[in-house]
């Protein structure tokens, strides 16, 4: 395997566990929320892309996995679990690896987003903001 998936996946692993206790299992077919912190969101972004890319058994296994993670938050062979799927994905699956490592900060790379002021909004990376008053959101 290589470094560069381990380390990968290493510092993927806050973001992954921190989705999995906000959002259990549920974490794939929730829509990003606000009111979760951007760990969370970050984790859960990891997740769907990941099992975006797989195929049907692939899918299932991570599912298993994540349920398994959500039911023991304090087990750490579940979490693990969560990792070593997203280690094999990864391993079968470059552009899956590119796309992964762009959604991370790079290592040692310090972050800081500040909102300030009213209906500010701050995000290393926004997928939808509303802060008007009486807007409607069209799907």
């Amino acid at each position: 395997m290589s470094a560069e998936i381990v380390q990968l996946v290493k510092q993927a692993g806050p973001y992954l566990t921190t989705a999995v206790s906000a959002y259990g299992a549920a974490v794939f077919s929730r829509a990003e929320n606000a009111a979760v912190d951007a760990t969370a969101n970050l984790g859960q972004l990891i997740l769907q892309a990941v099992r975006r890319r797989r195929d049907e058994q692939g899918r299932a296994e991570l599912e298993t996995a994540v349920q398994d993670a959500a039911e023991a938050p304090e087990d750490a062979d579940a979490a693990a679990a969560v990792r070593q799927q997203i280690k094999r994905a990864l391993r079968e699956d470059a552009e899956l690896l590119a796309e992964l490592a762009r959604m991370l900060p790079a290592v040692g790379e310090t972050v800081t987003v500040t909102a300030s002021g009213e209906r500010s909004i701050a995000a290393r990376t926004i997928t939808t903001a509303v802060t008007g008053d009486h807007t409607a959101i069209r799907l």
